[in-house]
């Protein structure tokens, strides 16, 4: 069959972070495994009391968004009511000790579902540079 012939079933889908990690299931545990560390960690204090009691609601955004930032479906950008990732954190007062709180959540999440090796580093990382970029005082 000729390059031209050839359709996008015969070519090998690009495969994603979200791929990786594994897929809807992996990401929906790190966001639940997430906000449950956030709520009874007492050193996520400062992070938790930024959010209201009832974490449902953030649990599923963080889901939508962090499909979509991992290649899968882009859930948070399809919500008519989506908003800026940054404007959303902006009333908010976020310093280091914010940022790092922010981050022992998520890579305490990290690690109790299990993401390891290069795809763990990689992930730290860009979420220590979101989690950076996040801070206003």
């Amino acid at each position: 069959m000729t390059e031209a012939a050839a359709t996008s079933e015969d070519r090998p889908s690009k495969v994603t972070p979200y791929d990786l990690i594994g897929g809807e299931v992996m990401v929906r545990r790190l966001a639940d495994r997430f906000y449950e560390i956030m709520d009874s960690d007492p050193g996520a204090a400062r992070i938790r009391a930024m959010h209201d009691k009832d974490l449902a609601p953030i649990r599923q955004l963080l889901f939508e968004f962090l499909s979509g930032w991992l290649g899968g479906p882009p859930l948070y950008f399809q919500r008519s009511e989506h908003r800026c990732i940054m404007s959303a954190h902006r009333p908010f007062a976020i310093g280091e000790a914010e940022r790092d709180q922010w981050m022992m959540c998520m890579r305490r999440a990290m690690d109790d579902c299990g993401l390891k090796g290069e795809m763990r580093g990689v992930m730290d990382q860009a979420f220590l540079r979101i989690a950076d970029m996040f801070r206003n005082r």
